[in-house]
């Protein structure tokens, strides 16, 4: 007879599932048409915020929006007056995980948050996400269907695949793209599963690079990299759609780099410290991108937490961290203050800047979390902060919105759908007490995240997750 003792995980996977399911109800407001009534609205395009508006939501869509005392109300509809609260599009934000940096003794390693950071994404307004890059791809798509199902919540995520690399980084995690041949084969595998976009990595060839960005246009899929190995002039020129972490990943200004060189992120901090950002090579890169239509994604709050002198996490963001995850984070938190390294601070305030040039030039300028790293930077918590990180770079608060709502939705071609404030499109909509276009913290008082017209109350959600990031 076969013993039992082996099968127990799998028999208590079900009672375990029904365990995290025992949080309160998240929604808070569900029916067939609601009345938002004197609200200020952000539309996600730039305007200027418009006071004592009515935003009617009929079937999940935005019905009607205008003036308090001309739209008419349905009747039977649920009526909220907001009187003092701003509605603003939902977040579409561009370099999303799934996963978290945990302890390790051993090599770098993530562990894979389906509970806590779909959640943590939806309570901070987060209602629509790409992943950028997965590391269990089974996983985020049986989130998505969960998702997409009504059985859990999150934001409507936009899968990406497996990273495409080039020799071995050492992460264990990942799988090295060997040649073109087997670029085009993973391609068309991830294509046929559903997801809809690729991500190249630091370590992978010029050749495999282009060999991966045409196989992939050929099947309707953008690609996206955060690259070194290939300077951004390059991977443009092979018709990459997107570049990651503003200017902190371009190998493009390391002096005598030649192409094909090693990836060598040093390197490009290095180069970024003695940068002019007004100098003729940084102003002909800008104009090259925008020419090849390349977008750029600002992923601030992620190296904000390798700057020494900067922010270190609230005590809301700590009190979601699993204890040990918490421990390791101030730990080393405290040693990277310590050691306080000059090249990491003056690359980052550099990178603000090119940041802020590029989108004054026309770039496409988007916005992502990244959650990555050491664990100083959470799904909700520091997508925040990468847009009150846009200001500090120099936009206006509008323009942070801007990037994070409309920008985003454009780049991955759902503008139609979502993005912004208007009739017919989805609504995807959050309530925050205070008024962000002069205070853009004011994004941190989410009340009230809707999605499809589903409203979900955002304190509830991240309470539920509690203690838990770095678990599950």
């Amino acid at each position: 007879m076969r013993p039992i003792r082996p099968f127990l995980p799998l028999l208590l996977a079900p009672a375990f599932a029904l365990a995290q399911t025992a949080a309160p109800d998240p929604v808070s407001i569900r029916a067939p048409v609601i009345a938002l009534t004197h609200v200020r609205v952000i539309d996600g395009l730039g305007h200027a915020p418009v006071d004592d508006q009515t935003l009617v939501i009929t079937g999940g869509r935005i019905a009607a929006v205008g003036a308090a005392a001309q739209v008419e109300i349905p009747a039977g509809a649920a009526v909220r007056d907001l009187a003092g609260k701003t509605v603003l599009p939902g977040f579409v934000l561009v370099h999303e995980h799934l996963y978290y940096s945990i302890v390790s003794t051993g090599s770098f390693h993530v562990n894979e948050m389906e509970y806590s950071f779909p959640r943590l994404y939806l309570a901070a307004g987060i209602t629509s996400a790409r992943t950028t890059g997965c590391i269990e791809p089974d996983t985020d798509l049986e989130v998505k269907t969960e998702v997409d199902a009504g059985k859990m919540p999150g934001p409507k995520l936009h899968l990406t695949s497996p990273y495409f690399n080039g020799p071995s980084m050492g992460i264990v995690q990942m799988h090295d793209v060997g040649d073109a041949a087997a670029a085009r084969r993973k391609v068309n595998f991830w294509a046929d599963e559903g997801f809809t976009s690729v991500k190249v990595y630091t370590t992978l060839s010029r050749e495999v690079m282009a060999a991966t960005i045409a196989a992939a246009h050929a099947r309707g899929l953008q690609v996206t990299g955060h690259i070194g190995t290939v300077s951004y002039r390059e991977a443009a020129e092979a018709g990459i759609d997107n570049l990651e972490h503003g200017f902190l990943a371009a190998a493009d200004f390391i002096p005598g780099r030649k192409t094909g060189d090693p990836s060598n992120p040093l390197g490009n901090y290095r180069s970024l410290e003695t940068l002019n950002p007004d100098a003729p090579e940084v102003d002909a890169l800008i104009r090259f991108l925008i020419e090849k239509h390349v977008a750029i994604t600002s992923t601030l709050a992620i190296f904000e937490t390798f700057t020494a002198g900067r922010r270190i996490a609230g005590a809301a963001e700590l009190e979601a961290l699993a204890p040990p995850m918490r421990d390791a984070y101030l730990t080393r938190w405290a040693a990277l203050n310590v050691q306080n390294n000059p090249i990491m601070k003056a690359a980052f305030a550099k990178d603000l800047v090119l940041e802020r040039k590029f989108f004054r030039a026309g770039g496409r300028l988007v916005v992502g979390t990244d959650p990555t790293g050491y664990g100083g930077c959470l799904a909700g918590y520091g997508s925040w902060r990468a847009i009150e990180l846009l200001v500090e770079a120099g936009l206006t608060p509008l323009e942070a919105l801007q990037v994070a709502t409309a920008n985003g939705a454009k780049l991955l071609g759902i503008d139609g759908a979502t993005g912004s404030i208007a009739p017919g499109l989805a609504a995807d909509l959050v309530v925050v007490a205070g008024d962000p276009s002069k205070d853009i913290t004011d994004i941190r008082k989410a009340e009230t995240v809707f999605k499809d017209g589903v409203g979900y109350d955002s304190k509830l959600l991240f309470d539920s997750v509690k203690g838990q990031v770095g678990i599950h």
